[in-house]
């Protein structure tokens, strides 16, 4: 789920209140009879939001700050129909409303109504080079389309894909802007055609030493018809019929996915992670990547510098912010105690008081080979360096320092994590 951003003017209209109104009475609901009658009616309400945001540039921002103006008292005051809300408002930006196909077959006109998903499929990447972003050539989206039927997509569907390897910072940034991007995979998919992205509306991806990259695109299929391979009736029979179709899909001995990931992120270290809807994907991505962002530097100070995870030790402290918290990990050096780099592990929305976030990083540090760990107990607020930018760390004195990565200048071209 998505934090609100603070609205420029947070105005309470009547649609604000309206939108509230609706996820309060879904959040109280009893029943299941009582959660269908009122997410019928916050749907209807957040389409016809996302529906006006689609008639010009001041009409998107309208839509985008009404809904955002009702998300924000919700999270202030930590209700349960804050995840009502949101949720709905991601369904509703990456779930097409039923859409009407029509086509001609033997000299008539006939009619199907379809459903349609967006979907991301989330990369996990660490190189001592940029990570790449940008095109897809024609090549890659056939193999990909190829194992996507073969190992994820159910009999029947149709499949657009975006023609861009997506970086965090070049996704679509508001629900607005993600819904259109769905109506433009959704019109594509109906034709099981992929869509071309114009280079001139993406920016250049800042880049980091761990991140994360995304193709994006569209599922379509008859109206109630299965999306997934793990849907169809002969596979919903099996005992684990999502984590065969997983397995198949992420496994490093599948070859024909891995000379895909090859072919997009050429000296990269990948992970490929599950196909998911857009929202669930990009949620689990971010829970993905803090470990992988750990092992990853740990994985790069061994082969950059020859620093073996048994001369380093860890230091691990909560941080808190304004609206965001996390936890910063330094790596330090046995001989000399320097903080030669750090980890951002940021806290998602519903971690904000949990006691074992702590142990689960020093679970993960161990099995990456450092056995060293100290995690201290005090609180730091958010400091960063005035000069460049980047993150402070802790030292095993509880002091908050710059790193001093052992060859500065190798490692310029590199934020830290994303």
């Amino acid at each position: 789920m998505k934090r609100p951003r603070t609205s420029r003017q947070a105005k309470q209209t009547a649609d604000v209140q309206r939108l509230i109104k609706l996820s309060n009475a879904l959040s109280s609901s009893s029943s299941r009879l009582e959660d269908d009658f009122w997410d019928i009616r916050l749907v209807e309400e957040v389409n016809q939001h996302l529906a006006n945001s689609q008639q010009n540039a001041e009409a998107a921002k309208i839509a985008e700050d009404t809904l955002m103006a009702a998300l924000e008292p919700l999270y202030q005051e930590t209700s349960p129909a804050y995840g009502a809300l949101v949720s709905t408002i991601e369904t509703c930006v990456e779930a097409r409303p039923a859409l009407v196909d029509t086509a001609i077959r033997e000299g008539k006109t006939a009619t199907a109504i379809t459903d349609a998903l967006m979907i991301a499929i989330p990369l996990l990447a660490w190189s001592r080079f940029p990570i790449p972003s940008g095109k897809i050539q024609p090549a890659q989206l056939s193999a990909l389309r190829l194992q996507l039927q073969v190992h994820v997509l159910a009999t029947g569907t149709t499949l657009s894909l975006c023609d861009q390897l997506w970086s965090p910072d070049q996704l679509p940034q508001t629900y607005v802007e993600t819904a259109q991007l769905a109506n433009q995979l959704t019109r594509a998919a109906l034709q099981d055609k992929d869509v071309q992205i114009a280079t001139t509306t993406i920016n250049e991806s800042i880049q980091f030493l761990s991140d994360s990259r995304y193709i994006v695109g569209a599922i379509a299929a008859p109206q109630g018809a299965a999306l997934f391979r793990w849907q169809q009736t002969e596979d919903a029979l099996e005992e684990t019929p999502l984590e065969s179709a997983t397995n198949a899909w992420t496994s490093s001995t599948n070859q024909a996915i891995q000379s895909i990931l090859r072919t997009l992120l050429p000296a990269c270290a990948v992970e490929l992670q599950p196909v998911r809807a857009y929202h669930a994907a990009l949620l689990s991505t971010d829970r993905a990547s803090r470990p992988w962002s750990i092992c990853a530097t740990i994985a790069y100070l061994q082969t950059a510098f020859n620093l073996l995870p048994n001369h380093l030790m860890a230091v691990v402290a909560r941080f808190n912010g304004d609206e965001n918290d996390e936890y910063r990990i330094s790596l330090i050096t046995l001989t000399g105690y320097r903080v030669i780099h750090g980890v951002v592990w940021p806290l998602l929305e519903t971690e904000n008081d949990d006691p074992a976030l702590a142990a689960e990083i020093e679970g993960i540090l161990k099995t990456a080979g450092i056995q060293e760990i100290t995690i201290l107990n005090q609180a730091f607020s958010m400091e960063s360096c005035d000069d460049c930018g980047l993150p402070l760390y802790p030292d095993p004195e509880g002091n908050i320092v710059h790193i001093e990565t052992p060859d500065e200048q190798n490692d310029k071209q590199f934020k830290h994590l994303h």
